[in-house]
Order: structure tokens, then sequence, then C-alpha cells
């Protein structure tokens, strides 16, 4: 006799690279009933349905959410308002909400405004586990295995609640860590946001050089690694860069201070304050990662 699957019906507003992963990870894992996709694009949907991520495409909310165990909200962090004002009306009792969002304190402003007394029924997280090529075609069963998906819990949200999204993610593969909404957007602000930022304003700068097919002629591995982020999504990173500017104007002033130090130093032709830079940088780098491939050769 077969096992019912833990999940009997999901929604995925968004099926993308992140969305479409998720389902196809819970289809693997035999979790999901029924998954039912909503986006902007009907040629998307489409898609997505000849790759067999989603089971059909969902047209009105209304007639959906009532029977839905699982909302996931993948979709761009600036089109997350509209899509909770347009489904809070509809929630059942028993549906749980979620998202994929890379920012958290705006996320959970604009569910808080949406679901009002429902908010308990909102567990924000966010998988870790990106990749430069986007959209339906991308998606992939694996994207989250052995990836971190961190979750900021709410104070409404109930224990039953909260089990459901983490067993959702942990059924992908993927490793369940907690931040409060504040602290992850501190902590991405810095690690993610500001790395993006950082290689889409390199690559813009070489790329409207009157000779810059010279510069890209002659780029290898280390333009190849630094800048391969900047082949990500406009339009989520302009939402995610807006989202959570506050705590990136920070983390832009903070690396701008050790660019006059570099500068400085560079200026004075020192040497010595270079080289004292460039070990301590070499030092965190490498133990961050060999950390990271202890991880990956583990499984911890």
């Amino acid at each position: 006799m077969n096992k019912a699957p833990e999940f009997r019906k999901i929604l995925i507003y968004g099926v993308g690279l992140i969305g479409g992963s998720f389902a196809l990870a819970l289809k693997s894992a035999g979790a999901a009933g029924e998954i039912v996709g909503f986006g902007r694009r009907p040629a998307s949907l489409l898609k997505a349905l000849e790759l067999g991520l989603i089971d059909r495409a969902g047209i009105n909310p209304a007639h959906e959410l009532e029977d839905t165990d699982l909302v996931l909200v993948a979709a761009p962090v600036g089109q997350m308002p509209g899509i909770f004002a347009q489904i809070a009306p509809y929630l059942g009792p028993h549906t749980v909400v979620t998202d994929g969002g890379s920012t958290k304190t705006d996320v959970v402003k604009a569910a808080r405004a949406a679901f009002g007394g429902k908010i308990g029924q909102f567990v924000p997280a966010h998988p870790i586990a990106g990749a430069e090529n986007s959209g339906v075609a991308a998606s992939r069963s694996d994207l989250y295995q052995g990836r971190k998906v961190v979750v900021t819990t709410l104070p409404e949200n109930s224990d039953e609640r909260l089990d459901r999204v983490k067993r959702a993610w942990a059924l992908c593969g993927a490793e369940i860590c907690e931040l409060t909404p504040e602290q992850h957007d501190r902590v991405f602000a810095a690690v993610s946001h500001l790395p993006h930022l950082l290689a889409f304003a390199l690559v813009r700068d070489l790329a409207e050089r009157p000779d810059a097919p010279l510069f890209f002629d002659f780029a290898a591995s280390g333009f190849r690694d630094f800048t391969r982020i900047a082949a990500s999504h406009p339009e989520m990173w302009r939402d995610i860069c807006l989202a959570n500017r506050a705590a990136l104007l920070k983390e832009i002033e903070t690396y701008q201070n050790q660019l006059r130090e570099f500068r400085t130093a560079l200026e004075q032709n020192d040497g010595a304050a270079l080289e004292k830079r460039f070990a301590v940088a070499r030092k965190a780098r490498r133990e961050w990662g060999e950390k990271q491939e202890f991880r990956e050769r583990t499984g911890e």
C-alpha cells in the first residue's frame, strides 16, 4: 500500500529557479500529492507543466487555498505585498504560507499588513541556494541538497506550522537554521547583497568602456569567479537591494572605508600595509573555505 504524501496540496507563486526546484525536490521525495503553480507569465507556467514541475496551473486563488497545506511565495520580494494581499482573504484555517525571499524585515512587514490576525499562518524563510541562471528551465531537484535554509520565526507561529515549513525544506535536503528577521538582513547585506552589487558594478564599468572587448578578451578565472553572480536576474536584485537598502548602505560605507585604506597604502607605496591587509583576508578566506569543504565532505 502506497504511503500518502506528507503534503496533499501545495501552491507555488513564482515557478522559477527557487519555486521550481522546491517543487522538483518534493516530487522526488514523494512528499507532494498535487502542486499548483501561479505566475505572471503563462509561458513560464506552460513550461513548468511540460517539465513536470507542477501538476496544473492555477487560475483563481479563491478556488485553491481552502484545502491547500502549504503555499510557497517564490516571486521577487517586490511582488510579495501584492501576492500576500491577493491570497489573504482565502486562506484556509489549515493553510501555512512561507516564502523564499532574500530579505526578511520588509517581507514580514508586508505579511503583517496583508494577513492581519492570520499572521501566525505565515512562516518566513530564505533558502541560501541561488544560482546565476534563473527561470523555470534552470530548476533542479538537488538545488537545496546540503544548503542552508534560514527560517525567521515569528512570535505568532505555532510549533505545528513552524514544523511543517521546516519539514518541507528538510525533505528538499536542506539544513534548517534560525535567525530573527533583523539578524538575517544585517548578515545577508554583508555576505550576499553587497557582493552582488560589487559584481554588477565591475562588469557594468568594463562593459561601458569604449574598448570593452579588449578587457573581456583578456579576463580569466579571477574575473570569472568574482563576477559570476553578475549574471543574476536584474529585477530580483533590484528588489532585494531596495528592500534591504538601510543595511546595504551601511555595508557599502564599511567597504568604502576598506578601499580607502588600500588606496592610501598604494598612494604611499606602502607594501607592508598592503601585505598585512592581504594576509588578514587570506587567513579568514582559507579558514572559511576549509570549513565549507569539511561540511561538504562530512555532511555536517
